[in-house]
């Protein structure tokens, strides 16, 4: 199966560290099996690029406009420490990552193509205050969301990274912690979990949302 194995985000680790995630001052992290690296350098403001272990095309440099780069092996990154699921942010996974398309069936083929894996699901959902089709694969732990909208825009260009959402140990207590710097708590589209997004000017220079855990199954 493909796995993310980093995430690369040109932003001041700094930011990122006052929100409450655990990197260091070398704009090194990790959220679950997932590494960040932040670093202003990589560009323009934003979700950059994501390095992959085990795609059926390891020769590949972008997914349908996606930059991407291969690993052969997860790469060496500091774990969270002890404080991080209490103190903080409380960051446990990354719950699911977004992608933005004119195309959507253009990008999950390019998905399957190149990554191997199989759609899960397509749906309509007005998740994104109109109505848009998202498609949804597996990237081990993550959710890898593919949306667009229903007819494709032949002159939208490429696929684009959108945003990430990540899974905290406990959503009041990172509302807390941020203060004025994250939105209000809303049900997300998950029975009985929550969905907060961090406000632009926390400085993340990526869409970042914040969501509770999945409740206990019995």
């Amino acid at each position: 199966m493909t796995h993310i194995v980093e995430l690369r985000i040109a932003a001041d680790p700094a930011d990122w560290q006052r929100a409450g995630f655990d990197v260091d001052g070398q704009g090194m992290g990790r959220i679950g099996t997932v590494s960040l690296r932040l670093d202003p350098a990589f560009g323009r403001p934003g979700l950059r690029s994501w390095a992959l272990l085990g795609a059926r095309d390891g020769g590949t440099t972008d997914v349908d406009g996606v930059p991407t780069e291969h690993v052969g092996a997860p790469l060496a990154t500091p774990s969270p420490t002890a404080d991080a699921a209490r103190g903080g942010i409380g960051a446990l996974l990354i719950d699911h990552i977004v992608i933005g398309t004119p195309d959507l069936a253009r990008t999950v083929d390019a998905v399957e193509s190149s990554l191997g894996l199989p759609v899960l699901r397509i749906r309509d959902s007005d998740t994104y205050g109109a109505v848009m089709r998202q498609a949804f694969f597996r990237l081990g732990e993550v959710i890898l969301e593919v949306v667009g909208g229903q007819e494709p825009d032949p002159q939208g260009g490429p696929a684009r990274f959108y945003g990430i959402a990540v899974t905290v140990a406990d959503l009041d207590a990172a509302c807390a912690h941020l203060g004025p710097l994250v939105g209000a708590s809303k049900a997300a589209v998950q029975p009985g979990r929550h969905i907060a997004t961090i406000r632009r000017e926390a400085g993340l220079a990526a869409r970042v949302a914040l969501m509770s855990a999945e409740p206990t199954r019995p």
